[in-house]
């Protein structure tokens, strides 16, 4: 595995250590809330992280749930994945919700979310009058049944 170097600024109000991976080959680095809420069922809210940072261009951090909290307790993202562009420099924050039936307490410091950055490819694109043939042509959305 590569790695790569990314600037930060902690913020004023964080004393949160950094999103950091769990295991020696997760692909997520874990993000933590920077505020204490709770979620009743059917609500959202973008949670604070504590922290902003400057991805090197050419990559991205895609934010996406927490498998555990999505099926003990129903919490997840609404854009999932969510996208930080290279050029974003605001505070990094998270849009949870709680799908789930019961409320859903969140402390400083609880993982709620993975970040996982990774290289971006750009888009040149090249108009024709006809694509190549395939095996699945132009099937798709259940084509393949149940």
């Amino acid at each position: 595995m590569s790695e790569i170097e990314v600037a930060f600024c902690r913020l004023a109000n964080c004393s949160l250590p950094l999103p950091s991976y769990q295991t020696l080959e997760s692909a997520g680095m874990d993000l933590m809330a920077n505020e204490a809420l709770v979620l009743v069922a059917g609500q959202r809210a973008l949670v604070a992280c504590g922290f902003s940072m400057e991805l090197p261009q050419g990559f991205e951090a895609q934010v996406r749930p927490r498998s555990g909290l999505a099926i003990r307790h129903g919490i997840t993202l609404l854009n999932s994945p969510g996208t930080i562009d290279s050029d974003y420099r605001g505070e990094i924050k998270v849009i949870l919700i709680n799908l789930g039936q019961e409320p859903f307490k969140i402390a400083v410091g609880d993982r709620i979310a993975q970040m996982v950055v990774a290289p971006v490819s750009r888009v040149k694109w090249r108009e024709m009058e006809n694509l190549t043939s395939s095996s699945r042509g132009s099937g798709g959305f259940g084509h393949t049944g149940i």
